[in-house]
């Protein structure tokens, strides 16, 4: 969510100087997207808290559970002092970051979850984060105490405030213990952990800080200043806080890298304002929103309030910038996904910060979507198209492209994501050229007369389910269910990836294991791409389907075999590139 009033930033918009970086504006065809459509089951779906109108499409809804209490004003149920953010997972726990603190709940039985602590602290959005016994939370309200007290901090100077990254022993759960505190001039808006596989004994962590600067006098250092007056302002950066695993105590910034920097100007990308007079008025560049990374690709995307940039972290401490975009219908980067192969990139537009309702039939579809780029091995991003939520939402909705995550479908690109109150959607960005939704799950506002702050934070796929943060209402479970977009067999796949963690902004390759499921799926797809040939898609389908009766050498046998036809197969195949991927899941079998 885009900062609040309390945290606007401070350097003046003025007009973009076109020489400092590349304008590269994605295309969705000749004919762009198509206006949203009150032709569709979400729009003007009737009203209410709990017991709002919903429509689902190849979902099915798991479990819904209401925030946990303490946790919600009863007056008001969009206040914004109490509203859900992030989520984050370990084992059977989901982590639900908020304004007023972190509820974790039990999700061992993902029908039935269950809050199993609560942590009061309130301070800003709350982002959260999971490492080993260790949990991460963004600070940045003026509010925000050393203490997590409730009572808020009334100087504008003091010692008892706290704004920047939290770090809390939870080996045991019901009891976490804040060990590290770490002070920023800005807070923590969001922020990034991750290891970094040439420094195993540290932890890293991104801080994008996007509130007002502190004083001074409250944190030695602090400027508000512009670059010009002042080289060592605490705007156009982020900071780096290196964590010791084995003393976590010691947690500290360690740099605050200019990464918007070019030559010697520091605030060398974008100025804001608008790229043409028909373009969207876009945001300065002094601040990172979000910041993925992909250490295994070396990479990081950061969404950064007037460009996407793409960044070396070989170097944790010191990350280089060695990439930047715009984009003419973006006015506020929000955050960045990786495809897993590392050849696609996609940006969120928060239009509207988030609380506005930017899903209407009049708005531009272009403007408050996901682009997605292409990458190369030169890690240059090229434009490529762009996917808006299509179903139209009412002006009682706060509706913007948000927060997801890949569903690991083998053999192809699919996100879920949370639109606010625009609801949950899953979409096949394969060609990133033409993403289409094949998903969705939306409820209608939470007031039918007035705009209530509401709707899906962020939506992850996490160990075979969906797990929505709803703003107001609490926690959704969900899953897939088959379709003539994704089969029985794609799903099951998907559900063999299991990972011990996940923290969104810290993407892991996702690897499957050796499994029919994963052939099946690929086979599926090669029926709906026409990659076979009809006789030949039917021979492969019996041979299959002959081997996974067979055990031992026999199997081996059948699938080796198998195999080195599907090599012969690709050279004619129009689908090339998932025969050879069957044919190396069948060998994997056959190991």
């Amino acid at each position: 969510m885009r900062p609040t009033t309390t945290s606007i930033r401070c350097a003046a918009q003025a007009v973009l100087t076109l020489s400092a970086f590349a304008i590269l504006a994605p295309q969705s065809g000749a004919q762009g997207l198509a206006p949203a459509t009150t032709n569709d089951p979400r729009a003007n779906l009737s009203a209410g808290l709990m017991d709002a109108r919903t429509a689902i499409r190849n979902l099915e809804v798991v479990a819904t559970r209401p925030r946990a209490s303490g946790f919600i004003d009863p007056r008001n149920p969009g206040d914004f002092g109490y509203i859900n953010s992030d989520l984050a997972f370990r084992g059977d726990l989901v982590f639900q970051g908020g304004y007023y603190g972190v509820q974790i709940w039990d999700v061992s039985d993902p029908a039935d979850p269950r809050i199993r602590a609560t942590i009061p602290c309130p301070g800003g959005q709350g982002d959260v984060s999971v490492h080993g016994n260790l949990m991460f939370m963004s600070v940045e309200e003026t509010r925000g105490r050393v203490d997590c007290g409730t009572q808020g901090v009334r100087d504008t100077v003091s010692a008892e405030r706290f704004r920047g990254v939290r770090i809390f022993d939870i080996s045991t759960i019901e009891k976490p213990v804040q060990v590290a505190a770490v002070q920023t001039c800005r807070g923590s808006h969001t922020h990034t952990i991750f290891s970094s596989p040439n420094d195993r004994a540290n932890l890293y962590v991104f801080v994008s800080g996007t509130s007002i600067v502190r004083s001074p006098n409250e944190l030695a250092g602090c400027s508000a200043r512009a670059p010009d007056v002042d080289r060592n302002t605490s705007l156009f950066r982020v900071e780096v806080i290196r964590v010791p695993l084995a003393r976590p105590q010691d947690a500290r910034v360690v740099s605050a890298p200019r990464i918007f920097a070019v030559g010697g100007n520091i605030a060398g990308l974008s100025k804001g304002g608008k790229l043409a007079p028909t373009s969207q008025e876009g945001a300065e560049t002094d601040q990172c929103h979000d910041i993925t990374v992909y250490a295994e690709l070396g990479l990081a995307a950061g969404a950064c309030s007037g460009n996407g940039i793409l960044l070396d972290i070989k170097d944790p401490a010191n990350p280089k910038r060695i990439g930047e975009v715009s984009d003419p219908n973006f006015a506020y980067w929000h955050s960045a996904t990786f495809n897993n192969a590392g050849t696609s990139l996609m940006f969120t537009d928060e239009w509207g910060g988030g609380t506005q309702p930017r899903c209407r039939v009049t708005d531009k579809p272009e403007w408050g979507a996901n682009a997605y780029f292409r990458l190369g091995r030169d890690r240059k991003m090229t434009p490529a198209g762009y996917f808006k939520l299509p179903a139209a939402q009412t002006a009682q909705e706060n509706c913007v492209a948000h927060n997801g995550s890949l569903i690991p479908v083998p053999g192809r690109d699919i996100m879920v994501q949370a639109w606010y109150q625009g609801g949950i959607s899953v979409v096949d960005f394969t060609d990133p050229m033409q993403p289409f939704e094949i998903a969705y799950f939306d409820r209608g506002p939470v007031d039918a007369a007035r705009m209530v702050l509401s709707g899906q934070w962020s939506s992850y796929w996490y160990n075979g389910h969906i797990y929505g943060s709803e703003i107001a209402r609490g926690l959704d479970v969900l899953q897939l269910v088959p379709s003539g977009l994704m089969t029985q067999n794609e799903i099951d796949a998907a559900k063999l990836v299991k990972v011990a963690v996940f923290n969104p902004q810290d993407q892991k390759r996702i690897v499957w294991p050796a499994h029919f499921a994963v052939s099946k799926a690929y086979l599926d797809q090669l029926s709906r791409s026409g990659g076979l040939p009809g006789d030949r898609f039917e021979a492969v389908t019996r041979d299959i389907a002959a081997a996974e009766r067979m055990s031992g050498a026999e199997r081996q046998r059948a699938l080796t075999r198998l195999a080195a036809t599907l090599d012969a197969d690709a050279r004619t195949s129009g689908d090339a590139t998932r025969v050879r991927a069957l044919a190396a899941s069948l060998r994997a079998l056959a190991r």
